[in-house]
């Protein structure tokens, strides 16, 4: 008997490592009683400048998450690096939730909180301060981390932009 053998699936090859920031247990009251849904937050990011956030929702954790990482590969940024730090100061805001981001010296760390600490370390910062300022909604924390470093600008950036070269801004 010569059974041909199928070709194993190739799996996809994870280019995005994922983390699981809030799973929310929401409510909907409806004649019968009340209907409960899973809302998921989830931060993917390549650890190499990549990163994006998502949001889910579904009658079971694992579906909402599934959701969530779709969501979230759709909307990935590129954030601008200067060696393991970001080039400057910048604060970011959501609602009524700010984030502010400090570069720090190599070997200080991800100093941060929850959900702002998922978004730094996935997107490959690996030294930077930082504080939330307002409200710590998990979505508002990782909404307005996002927003401060899409924000973020290189000297080739903003040389180009001002028509000087880079050492004239320094």
């Amino acid at each position: 008997m010569n059974k041909k053998r199928r070709p194993r699936r190739n799996r996809e090859e994870k280019i995005y490592e994922e983390r699981v920031v809030n799973i929310n247990r929401v409510t909907k009251v409806v004649k019968g009683g009340r209907r409960f849904r899973f809302s998921a937050l989830v931060v993917v990011g390549d650890k190499k400048g990549k990163v994006g956030f998502g949001t889910g929702k579904a009658q079971e954790v694992p579906d909402a998450i599934k959701k969530a990482i779709e969501d979230a590969k759709r909307n990935l940024i590129k954030v601008p690096m200067y060696g393991t730090t970001i080039p400057h100061e910048i604060t970011g805001g959501f609602g009524a939730g700010s984030v502010f981001l400090k570069p720090a010296v190599g070997g200080t760390g991800v100093i941060a909180g929850g959900p702002v600490r998922a978004v730094l370390e996935l997107a490959g910062v690996e030294d930077i301060l930082s504080k939330s300022l307002g409200s710590n909604t998990p979505i508002n924390m990782v909404r307005a981390t996002i927003d401060g470093l899409s924000q973020l600008r290189t000297a080739e950036q903003v040389a180009r932009t001002r028509g000087l070269t880079v050492e004239e801004i320094l």
